[in-house]
């Protein structure tokens, strides 16, 4: 997992699609008042609160790998209000849990990750026999334009310096390399498909905010004190091809992969 420092409540501010999108995640997921959950990716702990409440006989733990994220939303979502609920700090590419979970669930967490064999092997590992497994994440080609963009800005004399032997730090598969992943795991897949989303953001405001908060593998190359104006500089280049439309909004072009496995009983 990545070692980015997480701005725990700028993201919480700038996350709005990652959590509606998650909704519609939930919504297929069809979960038991009983189910044992593990949400792999957590974040602020608000999509993981919302499957506590659709369990109330059962329990979710939510893991992440930033532990500023895991103390905001251990700090959200307190033990005494939510009794089922629990937070841990934990690469999700080293899962170590037996067979604890009836469901795992995933949500714009695993593009994150660039060798997701270990990730699936510690799903199976994780999940009881007949349990199951929903993930989903940025698929391949996804946010394509926007990572044109930053590739032609740090390309630029102002910024190249910065950007040598940089190389895109996510995992972005499609079908034909997940399928045979999840079979080595011990999975059977039952749906594996890519989708296409239309992120919507704010304005070039909120277009900045979600920069800031998730593509931090360019910022974090640029010094402090000029990512500011590296990021107007995206900004520009990606709103001179892509404008604003006649709402204010900026759109993004996403490419989702969306899995639904088991673990055979």
């Amino acid at each position: 997992m990545p070692t980015h420092r997480w701005d725990p409540t700028d993201y919480e501010r700038n996350s709005a699609q990652q959590q509606a999108w998650a909704r519609e995640l939930l919504a297929k997921l069809d979960l038991s008042s009983s189910d044992a959950v593990l949400d792999v990716g957590c974040g602020d702990g608000k999509v993981t609160a919302e499957i506590a409440a659709g369990v109330p006989l059962g329990r979710v733990v939510g893991i992440d790998a930033s532990a500023e994220m895991v103390e905001l939303a251990a700090a959200r979502f307190p033990l005494n209000r939510h009794p089922n609920l629990g937070f841990a700090v934990a690469d999700a590419a080293a899962l170590a849990y037996r067979e604890e979970f009836s469901v795992v669930f995933s949500n714009a967490t695993l593009h994150w990750v660039i060798d997701h064999r270990p990730v699936l092997a510690g799903v199976a590992r994780s999940l009881r026999p007949g349990g199951r497994t929903m993930l989903q994440m940025g698929g391949k080609g996804n946010a394509g334009d926007m990572v044109a963009a930053m590739a032609r800005v740090s390309a630029a004399p102002a910024w190249s310096a910065h950007f040598a032997g940089f190389a895109l730090p996510w995992g972005f598969y499609g079908p034909d390399r997940y399928r045979p992943w999840l079979l080595e795991a011990g999975l059977r897949p039952r749906r594996v498909e890519l989708l296409a989303k239309d992120m919507l953001q704010s304005g070039r405001e909120g277009l900045a905010g979600w920069l800031r908060t998730t593509w931090m593998p360019y910022l974090d190359r640029v010094p402090p004190e000029r990512r500011g104006a590296f990021l107007e500089a995206v900004l520009d280049d990606y709103l001179a091809r892509y404008p604003l439309d006649a709402d204010g909004n900026a759109h993004v072009r996403m490419q989702r992969l969306e899995v639904e496995a088991d673990k055979p009983a």
